[in-house]
């Protein structure tokens, strides 16, 4: 196995904290990214670079705000100034909102496609041109199941900003495979524990129109009913690691024998059925109009 130079953004906590240790374990040099490292994620990265130390394994904290095409610029730059290059990229970064889609601002609905989407696109412009130099490179995208598998109700911000970065992946995979860069989407179910998605959602900021919603009408008290039948489906054990463990194996494959698609999901919403239908049904238009090698990313000659 080669060691590979890993970038994975939203490395502060849950998912990313978990994919950040779990590839340094697996020797390879992990630049574990997140926002104000030096104030509220302090704590967050010292502990990083003490399990470094401790373990003798290469986790390397680096600021990088997802929102912010300076802060990008300037970490990729890094990265590629002290290691030479970026063999693979994990999005991970993102945030959920929880309430009725009627109660978010506009505004809103744009922070969390700021977040889940252009943060995509802001990393893969700072990184893509120097994989592309190089005809070679990985991106791992962190989907949701809520994609292509059952959703509950009060969701809708990150549903929808999920599925649109679900569909730029897709996107990306056949406008790269050309490159020699391959493409992994993993698509993880609903952890009610082991990760901060529920417990640092966003709330509507429309309070009088949450309340029409809340205290009065057929749907009062509705966010906490779905709250509970969320939790409810989700089993005592699951447990997120696996999904990190999942992504080591995905780095660590040779060329040409990573899956496009990978599922975790303990809760079995469907994800894994609704996404094969829609990637067949992609792949065959694919070969019908004659773009058939799109699907698999093709080696340097």
């Amino acid at each position: 196995m080669s060691k590979k130079i890993a970038l994975v953004t939203g490395s502060s906590s849950g998912f990313g904290r978990l994919i950040s240790e779990a590839l340094a374990r697996a020797g390879h040099v992990v630049y574990a990214s997140m926002r104000d490292v030096a104030g509220r994620n302090a704590k967050n990265a010292a502990e990083m670079a003490e399990l470094s130390a401790q373990e003798d394994i290469d986790l390397r904290p680096i600021e990088l705000d997802v929102q912010s095409e300076p802060s990008v610029n300037s970490a990729v730059e890094k990265i590629i100034a002290e290691a030479g290059r970026i063999d693979v990229v994990v999005h991970n970064a993102g945030h959920m909102m929880f309430g009725p889609a009627e109660a978010f601002t506009p505004d809103q609905f744009a922070q969390q496609y700021d977040v889940n989407v252009l943060g995509t696109q802001r990393v893969n412009r700072a990184v893509l041109p120097h994989m592309r130099r190089r005809y070679e490179g990985l991106l791992v995208w962190v989907s949701s199941s809520s994609s292509a598998g059952g959703t509950p109700p009060y969701l809708s911000p990150y549903f929808a900003a999920k599925a649109a970065m679900d569909s730029l992946a897709v996107q990306y995979a056949r406008e790269l495979a050309r490159w020699g860069i391959e493409t992994t989407i993993v698509v993880p179910g609903a952890f009610t524990k082991g990760t901060n998605h529920f417990a640092h959602s966003g709330s509507p900021a429309d309070q009088a129109r949450l309340a029409e919603y809340e205290a009065d009408g057929p749907y009062v008290g509705f966010g906490e009913t779905v709250r509970n039948a969320f939790a409810a489906i989700v089993p005592d054990d699951a447990d997120p690691a696996p999904v990190a463990d999942m992504i080591v194996d995905v780095v660590n494959a040779p060329f040409g024998e990573r899956p496009f698609r990978i599922h975790y999901d303990p809760t079995e919403d469907g994800a894994n059925i609704g996404f094969s239908v829609l990637d067949r049904l992609r792949a065959e238009m694919l070969h019908r109009v004659g773009l058939g090698d799109l699907l698999k990313p093709a080696r340097k000659a």
